[in-house]
């Protein structure tokens, strides 16, 4: 779509019309200047000016030229289609646990068995995908914890780094604290509001440098709310020598710290024992924490004012061409006087 950025210039279209009609041409009063020979250098330059096809082309071409001074004077531009911008939405980081714990294959995925992790990627990466506008990231932890996606708009690249994150890929054991630490790194420095921690585990602090109740207080400081999900099932079928036991794979979850945590930066504690409640689980955190549903638009914006301008130039290089009249050298002019002369006496 074409949009005049000051269309108000179009009302001076009629200038040049208004000018011709209304001024009348100024009198010549000075005294003419005389050419002894102006009757012989008139008759070797053709004056277009009486010929009526010459005239109404010269006033066409400053007709047009005229016009396309006025549109371009309008600013003309190209509104394109609407973009949609990346919401500003929540600066939210996703913390899983990686650590050996996470390998047992308590859960069940479409009837089949599958490891915690496993589900952890299905759910969390459908989580991601939905959270549009929000800047997302990924921390994995185990013995240590580590960055693995920095706060972005790109839900893709978070997802595809979750689904390639292994077993024991940080180390064996589990180190809260430290993940908590590093995300109030990560967060601390965002707008103030909109800050989310989700952090997943599926047992007790065994690692790293920071108390995870200490982390908390740090991160309740920095205005960053913390949502904890102990994951894993509380019954689980092991094969014996002589016959099946059943054990409990989440003994050692502490349930009590992560409560806390939660309760300490003002987020909330859930258990999943299953893959179905850790879908609701996540399904429950979208409604605490909504997504932005009015998108932002962009229509971009290009200037057209040099097309006529550049066109009125031509235009004019063109008339300045068309409708000048070669100077006769002053050699020939004489050349032709005598042989004038000579024809005149013979």
């Amino acid at each position: 779509m074409i949009e005049f950025l000051w269309p108000w210039l179009l009302l001076f279209l009629p200038l040049p019309v208004l000018i011709y009609f209304i001024i009348t041409p100024a009198s010549r009063d000075e005294v003419a200047l005389f050419v002894p020979f102006f009757s012989l250098i008139s008759g070797y330059s053709e004056d277009s000016s009486t010929n009526p096809r010459f005239r109404f082309l010269r006033r066409l071409l400053l007709i047009f030229i005229w016009l396309c001074l006025v549109l371009a004077g309008t600013r003309p531009q190209f509104i394109g289609e609407p973009i949609e911008l990346p919401i500003s939405g929540r600066d939210l980081l996703l913390a899983v646990d990686v650590s050996g714990s996470m390998g047992y294959e308590d859960m069940e995925l479409r009837g089949n068995r599958a490891t915690r992790l496993t589900i952890v990627k299905h759910v969390v990466g459908e989580f991601v995908a939905r959270r549009k506008g929000d800047r997302l990231g990924l921390i994995l932890f185990g013995s240590n914890a580590y960055l693995q996606t920095p706060l972005t708009f790109d839900r893709v690249t978070v997802r595809t780094l979750l689904e390639e994150s292994t077993v024991g890929i940080a180390g064996q054991k589990t180190a809260v604290g430290d993940a908590i630490g590093l995300a109030v790194k990560r967060l601390k420095d965002r707008p103030a509001e909109n800050r989310v921690l989700i952090l997943l585990t599926d047992g007790v602090n065994t690692a790293g440098e920071i108390d995870p109740i200490q982390a908390a207080k740090l991160a309740a400081s920095e205005g960053i709310r913390i949502y904890t999900i102990g994951f894993g099932s509380e019954e689980m079928i092991v094969p014996g020598f002589f016959s099946n036991r059943k054990i409990n794979p989440s003994a050692e979850l502490d349930s009590e710290t992560l409560s806390k945590i939660a309760q300490t930066t003002g987020g909330i504690f859930q258990r999943a024992m299953s893959s179905d409640e850790l879908k609701k689980i996540y399904r429950a955190i979208e409604t605490l924490e909504p997504i932005k549903q009015d998108p932002d638009m962009y229509r971009p914006v290009k200037s057209l004012y040099y097309w006529p301008l550049s066109l009125a130039m031509l235009i004019s290089l063109i008339y300045a061409i068309a409708y000048s009249r070669p100077v006769t050298p002053l050699s020939d002019l004489k050349i032709r006087r005598r042989q004038n002369v000579t024809d005149s006496k013979q």
